[in-house]
């Protein structure tokens, strides 16, 4: 795939950026899908944490970006099981 992208990008210029953006647009959705798949509610092994995201703190950031919330100074609410 990359030999054939070179070879068409020596024989027309104009596509290298275009091809730049969609190799950085690809990594960039393989780098958030890998986010996504290590996050702290995401059960992998079942049968050793069935649960995982009762352990974490009610402060814990579950977004990538907060603007307006202020995770510090949230309560818990809810029983612990």
């Amino acid at each position: 795939m990359f030999g054939t992208m070179y070879q068409h990008g020596k024989k027309h210029p104009g596509l290298i950026p275009q091809f730049c953006f969609l190799i950085l647009g690809m990594s960039g959705a393989g780098l958030y899908l890998l986010r996504l798949a290590k996050g702290p509610h995401v059960t992998w092994n079942k049968t050793n944490n069935p649960e995982p995201w009762n352990k974490l703190s009610p402060t814990y950031q579950y977004k990538l970006v907060a603007v307006n919330t202020d995770y510090k100074s949230l309560k818990k609410e809810g029983p612990d099981f």
